[in-house]
């Protein structure tokens, strides 16, 4: 059994191999059974005194709308744990230092909890808007830390002065924000904060308390930092969803990927209030679905790798367009079908920060969408790196089992795009696209004592590598991209 299977059989794609002191050694949480007496939840949500109307607003069961006068009242219950809102178009996001804030704590100690909500409006038309997702941060040490707070913030910061002045930018921070060290919250924190956008925040399978006893309990720490596991907001024409895919099974660091019917549920209120046709995007940190299964040849999918009950949500997302964001496999890809596309994310620590790549040879770094109206475009940011780096050309020989061909990752690629080689300045076509494992997370993290800071990582067969074979007196190669938005990058390569 070779180091990948043994993470599998954990059901832990990627997971680290044993838990922290503090989680072995910790008494199990038990809660108090909480009460079942109906509170009643009030509140106002409005602009410098003037009421907003028609604001959904939950305790994460039921949704109700604000009045015309933004005056909005839910009949709740004492298990309910926050009165929160789903931001509506035309309005800035709350946060504090970066991180949204869009929620209340309940003080269930009463029969009515009273909360507002005070909304700016924004100067600015946000039918024209960006975001940005980071997957996967994944601190460990505080040394990861310093190299998210002095790299990757500041390369986000940077993109974001790129654009025109007054560009409304936000983040969706998709899961294992860190590694299980909850004392590397703040580190996290900290690099929102300098980034200067405001972030929305998914739980991930290390994101949750490993002593909880059941599903129920394992995101106390993270509704602590972050508030609800579950969400939604507006900007422009597109609705956001922010879902809690993580089900922890009660044991340390066994999960499984499914979606409770809890939040099935309250997914079903919030839609009844999105018109038909409306573009969504909906995050969470397992993907609903990878091509690991085919790639690998494997009898079943991974029960920690992909949305057990996907196909229950892809009906409720039906009459919608839908864009999917999701990390937890740190590996970039996509798949497409009708109204639905999954962007599979490459990380912003990479190989687990063993290494400037993830295991399928996608750089470190994280995804930019660009949204006009309905439509959304989007490219792959590596830190570091200019926006036009969108593929890798390895000379002949690199990989092994290619020995005669020159490999081009092209990791953002989707089946929309061209990849295409020149030889010596003359246009020989499409490069031939075969599934193989990339020639440098081969030489990074292949054998049994590589990468020496986390020996479980491992290289990962991935869709997106093009082969081509120069004629033996060949002098130059180029390969041009055209990506389905029509931009076209290019790499050159002495032969």
């Amino acid at each position: 059994m070779n180091r990948r299977d043994f993470i599998k059989n954990l059901g832990l794609t990627g997971a680290a191999l044993t838990a922290p002191c503090a989680v072995i050694n910790a008494s199990p949480v038990i809660s108090e059974k909480p009460g079942v007496a109906n509170i009643t939840l009030k509140g106002r949500i409005h602009h410098n005194g003037s009421g907003i109307a028609g604001v959904a607003v939950t305790d994460g069961m039921n949704i109700t709308l604000s009045d015309k006068s933004g005056n909005y009242t839910l009949l709740s219950n004492k298990a309910a744990e926050f009165v929160y809102i789903s931001v509506p178009a035309g309005y800035a996001f709350p946060h504090q230092k970066g991180i949204a804030d869009f929620y209340k704590k309940i003080d269930s100690s009463k029969s009515t909890y009273n909360a507002d909500f005070r909304l700016e409006k924004l100067e600015t038309d946000d039918r024209k808007h960006n975001f940005v997702v980071w997957a996967d941060p994944q601190m460990i040490s505080k040394k990861d830390a310093e190299v998210l707070v002095t790299q990757a913030a500041p390369d986000l910061k940077q993109l974001v002065s790129n654009y025109p002045a007054g560009s409304l930018f936000h983040a969706i921070g998709c899961g294992d924000l860190v590694w299980d060290h909850f004392e590397l919250i703040e580190d996290y924190k900290k690099a929102v904060d300098i980034s200067g956008i405001p972030f929305f925040n998914l739980i991930g399978n290390h994101d949750m308390d490993l002593d909880a006893r059941t599903d129920d309990y394992s995101a106390r720490t993270f509704k602590d930092n972050y508030g609800p596991t579950y969400y939604s907001f507006n900007r422009g024409n597109v609705h956001y969803i922010c879902l809690d895919d993580v089900f922890f099974i009660g044991t340390a660091k066994r999960y499984i990927g499914y979606l409770t019917e809890n939040q099935l549920q309250w997914l079903e209120q919030d839609l009844a209030n999105v018109k038909h046709g409306s573009t969504l995007v909906v995050s969470l940190h397992i993907p609903t679905f990878t091509g690991v299964q085919r790639r690998n040849k494997l009898k079943e999918e991974e029960i920690g790798g992909v949305v057990a009950n996907r196909e229950q949500l892809y009906k409720l997302l039906a009459p919608y367009n839908v864009h999917f964001m999701s990390g937890h496999t740190h590996m970039n890809e996509k798949w497409e079908k009708d109204n639905m596309i999954e962007h599979v994310h490459g990380t912003v620590c990479g190989a687990w920060w063993t290494g400037p790549i993830c295991t399928d040879g996608t750089p470190e770094g994280y995804a930019v969408y660009e949204v006009n109206g309905d439509q959304i475009s989007w490219y792959y940011k590596s830190t570091g790196k200019p926006r036009e780096y969108q593929l890798k050309v390895y000379e002949k020989g690199r990989l092994k089992t290619a020995p005669d061909a020159i490999v081009a990752n092209v990791w953002n690629w989707d089946p929309k795009w061209k990849v295409e080689w020149y030889q010596d300045g003359v246009l020989k076509g499409a490069m031939e696209q075969r599934v193989d494992f990339d020639p440098w997370a081969v030489e990074l993290y292949e054998g049994p004592a590589m990468p020496k800071k986390h020996k479980f990582v491992d290289p990962t067969l991935t869709d997106h590598l093009f082969f081509a074979t120069p004629d033996a007196n060949a002098k130059n190669i180029k390969v041009v991209t055209t990506d389905r938005f029509g931009n076209t990058y290019s790499q050159e390569l002495a032969v």
